[in-house]
């Protein structure tokens, strides 16, 4: 039986759908913070499919919750369908997780379970999203008014509590816990899993205490049964009706006057959320596109303390829980005070413009966030930069030109990549090489189309020789530091970097390009591959996105070191993001709160469900927006920022025109009608016209059988 909370009006079932939610949202908000950089850096897809394919995730998460709201009402029962999908959403985890494991199958069996894993999440999230809160509601008896408002309250901070933690806690999992060699994504995505299976046990665990509601008759549906049949039933009535005004009249010979007339309440309001997908088309992408542009940033916070880029999410979360207080107890206040008439819909259209200025700011941080981002080849083109490890000054030249101005001296580190012509997909081409008047020779090297290369030019007896290597020029996806080896000793060397084993053998050799964590190195083991001693090498900072080579050579019979720079450090510090997330949640506290309760005293009692799955739903195609400009635009990412951000302010002049010829109302007038004006009433003739099996409202809004 339902207890109470000791001394309190508080039914003691609360206490398990609460943890049930944050346990929920940290698995969702967990999973979900490193998701982009398990597609960029596991998967090893690009940028645009990687945010793409996010979006898709996100969107299916947003039209779930109908299929939900439908099996809950009509079916199981709240209580059921949370259950049932529950199990649903930690089978989904287990398999996202198990995808994450290298050793389990290929590439292909890594994207095929991380997919299945996707969609089975989606469901289980969004299934359970209309349920649980509503659910919650039900643990109250209908006197108990300022206590369910309270528990919802709870509710909300538990969400967010869980976000917040969530996105602090797995990023760190992700980069500090090395699993099979390398960040341990399986431990991330499974950390999620197991939060997810706590939820459900512990909301298993209530059931002796639940207050269970049975399947009620789903509004939804009964809504789009009747506009289905008012439609078709003018469709079939040619003739004009002077006592049908609206189109929904047609559907009298079904359905009550006050279910037509509540319809027509909730679809002024849905004709206002047509604008409303481009908001969280931008709101969204604090999860994609800021965090990979946050991965291209300088995330060092002194020298002993840096974050993940995929932590920067937690900001939303913190400043929610900041702004929240802050707009209602001060800003809302003040602006009253001003005497300017604020409401909701101009609220919303305020925070619209917050969401555009903060891509606005984004723009400014990609503008300068590129500019240590070296720029790949176009076809029929290729990158080259030229490392000189001969003992002497070199000259080189293409076509009788030189490549670069004035001599190249040993261990020169180049400042740019040169673009060369190639008019094919691969050419040969022939560099004249020469360190004086006699020493000279021609340097035959095949390039290949968009690839970048290093032209090595060495000491060969008395002479000179070359060899090209290719090199890569992607930032990480993580924002680490890459670094290769060029081996010059008669002997071959083997490096230990972090956990990573460089081995190269004797001669001209070049390592492979590795991925490290940020660190100053200034004693790196260095030893020969057969025997002998052990050296150390100081290879000074390696720093976020840049990428090194480092030339080991002998100096005074050790070896030692000269470091090149071929892809620059990232210059341009995290902490710019944060004006960008200001910006962000305060018009998502001005856009998302305000739309939720304006959505709600809209709303006829019996049909809030309905707004609510169509305010879910603007965030569904918000994501799809994002997902068709992604693999549709092929834009340059501060041009993409710009395009989203003029987008939304163009789409806040709309709203804002339907905002001034909208007209607020109060629901509880339809009653009030409804019980005052027998012109509003159903006849007894009507009634008997309709089929004495239809669903109807009755006027207190409870489903009932005619």
């Amino acid at each position: 039986m339902p207890g109470k909370l000791c001394g309190t009006n508080y039914p003691t079932s609360i206490c398990f759908i609460v943890v049930n939610e944050f346990c929920e949202r940290f698995s969702y908000y967990g999973m979900k913070a490193v998701l982009t950089l398990y597609f960029l850096s596991y998967l090893h897809w690009d940028n645009d499919l990687s945010t793409a394919v996010y979006h898709a995730f996100s969107g299916l998460c947003y039209f779930t919750p109908i299929l939900g709201a439908i099996i809950a009402d009509s079916w199981l029962g709240k209580f059921k369908t949370i259950i049932y999908l529950s199990i649903v959403y930690v089978i989904g985890h287990v398999v996202k997780s198990v995808g994450a494991i290298p050793t389990v199958g290929d590439t292909n069996m890594h994207i095929a379970l991380s997919m299945i894993g996707l969609i089975l999440i989606a469901f289980g999230t969004g299934g359970i999203k209309p349920c649980v809160a509503a659910f919650g509601g039900d643990q109250f008896d209908e006197e108990h008014v300022s206590e369910r408002q309270k528990f919802f309250s709870v509710f909300y901070m538990s969400i967010n509590a869980g976000s917040l933690l969530s996105t602090i806690i797995t990023p760190i999992l992700r980069s500090d816990v090395q699993c099979f060699g390398a960040d341990c994504y399986a431990l991330a995505f499974g950390v999620p899993a197991a939060l997810m299976v706590v939820a459900l046990v512990v909301f298993i665990g209530g059931s002796g205490m639940y207050k269970k509601t049975p399947p009620q008759g789903n509004v939804l549906l009964e809504v789009c049964n009747c506009i289905g049949f008012a439609i078709k039933n003018r469709w079939r009535n040619s003739k004009y009706d002077p006592k049908r005004r609206h189109w929904l009249d047609w559907a009298e010979e079904k359905y009550s006057k006050r279910l037509i007339q509540e319809i027509k309440m909730v679809l002024r309001v849905l004709v206002l959320y047509i604008p409303l997908p481009m908001f969280w088309a931008l709101f969204d992408q604090q999860g994609s596109r800021w965090t990979l542009q946050a991965t291209r940033m300088n995330l060092a916070f002194g020298s002993a303390f840096s974050i993940e880029p995929d932590q920067m999410q937690m900001l939303n979360a913190l400043m929610i829980l900041l702004f929240i207080p802050i707009f209602d107890l001060i800003i809302y206040p003040l602006v009253g005070c001003c005497k300017i008439n604020v409401t909701p819909l101009r609220k919303m259209a305020v925070g619209m413009i917050f969401a555009a200025l903060a891509f606005g700011a984004a723009t400014l941080v990609e503008i300068n966030v590129v500019k240590t981002v070296v720029t790949p080849a176009p076809s029929e083109r290729a990158l080259l930069q030229v490392l000189n490890v001969a003992e002497r000054d070199i000259t080189v030249r293409l076509h009788n030109k030189p490549l670069v101005p004035g001599p190249i001296r040993p261990l020169q580190d180049p400042d740019m990549y040169l673009s060369l012509p190639l008019h094919d997909s691969m050419k040969e081409l022939t560099f004249q090489i020469n360190s004086g008047e006699t020493d000279n020779f021609d340097c035959v090297q095949t390039l290949n189309e968009t690839t970048a290369n290093s032209l090595v030019v060495f000491s060969e007896g008395a002479g000179l020789g070359c060899t090209l290597v290719q090199d890569y020029i992607q930032k990480s996806g993580d924002g680490k530091p890459r670094l290769r080896f060029l081996n010059t000793l008669t002997y071959g060397v083997k490096v230990a970097v972090d956990k990573v084993e460089f081995e190269m053998a004797p001669g001209i050799t070049m390592s492979q390009n590795e991925t490290v964590d940020r660190h100053e190195y200034s004693s790196v083991q260095i030893c020969p591959v057969t025997s002998g001693t052990c050296s150390s090498l100081d290879l000074g900072l390696l720093d976020f996105g840049a990428s090194y080579t480092y030339v080991i050579y002998e100096e005074g019979g050790a070896p030692v070191v000269s470091r090149m720079e071929d892809v620059e450090a990232n210059n341009v510090h995290v902490a710019w993001q944060i004006p960008q997330y200001v910006l962000m949640t305060a018009g998502e506290v001005m856009f998302s709160i305000t739309g939720l309760e304006f959505s709600y005293s809209q709303s006829p009692t019996t049909m809030k469900s309905v707004l609510q799955a169509g305010w879910l739903l603007t965030v569904a195609f918000g994501n799809v927006i994002v997902l068709i400009v992604a693999e549709g635009a092929g834009l340059e990412q501060w041009k993409e920022f710009l395009l989203f951000a003029g987008l939304l302010l163009s789409v806040c002049v709309i709203f804002s025109i339907m905002a001034a010829f909208y007209t607020y109302v109060d629901p509880e007038d339809l009653s009030s009608a409804y019980l005052e004006d027998p012109k509003l009433c159903d006849t007894e003739e009507e009634k008997k016209k309709r089929p004495s099996d239809n669903l109807q409202m009755d006027r207190k809004g409870k489903s009932t059988k005619l």
